[in-house]
């Protein structure tokens, strides 16, 4: 198969599963043994061979459709990247261990209760916010319904200050089912007693 036609099916698959999904190797290995073996049979093995990659393709494409709807890695390494980019260089040193080891993968069990909870289509289209806000401000991000624009989760940092202990950050967040009303913890990180630099700096 030419290689431009190749890097073509593999580029459009791509596009259309949103990189969820990446073609199936066995296209290129059936592909390359037909042509191989019968290079001289001309235009029948090349449509035996674009049947081949299509029955393989829409293959792909079912299982994507049945089996993986609730693929939601692509927007847990997004959720992460969120939350590094809001800690800046400044504060992702001291804190990156332990937000690791005890924030993230509570983030992780929150997102994927929540998104096995919504239909096929709507987990297809789900979009998470890329501006997490600076200053002394809560948001880290929002995961929303991409057609719709509506929130279904927000990922929140607080910055607070307890008498005689210090700083702490208290990661938590808000759904849609209570209208962002409830704050639902995720734990706390301490900082130090000193005032601790802003988010994104």
């Amino acid at each position: 198969m030419k290689k431009w036609l190749q890097k073509t099916l593999v580029i459009t698959v791509a596009l259309l599963t949103f990189g969820l999904i990446t073609p199936n190797h066995e296209i290129w290995d059936s592909l390359d043994n037909s042509q191989a073996n019968n290079g001289s049979e001309g235009s029948n093995i090349e449509s035996n061979s674009t049947e081949q990659v299509s029955a393989l393709v829409e293959d792909s494409f079912a299982d994507v459709d049945h089996n993986d709807t609730t693929n939601i890695e692509p927007i847990l390494l997004a959720a992460k990247e969120q939350a590094y980019i809001k800690f800046g260089p400044r504060i992702a040193p001291v804190i990156s261990d332990e937000f690791d080891s005890k924030i993230y993968p509570k983030l992780e069990e929150v997102i994927e209760l929540t998104l096995t909870n919504l239909d096929a289509d709507t987990v297809r289209y789900l979009a998470i916010s890329n501006q997490p806000s600076g200053e002394y401000n809560e948001k880290i991000f929002n995961i929303s319904n991409g057609t719709s624009g509506k929130d279904l989760i927000r990922f929140h940092v607080r910055t607070e200050k307890r008498p005689q202990e210090g700083y702490y950050y208290n990661f938590h967040y808000h759904t849609s089912e209570d209208n962002f009303i409830a704050h639902h913890s995720l734990g706390d990180i301490y900082w130090s007693k000193n005032t601790p630099p802003k988010w994104l700096s």
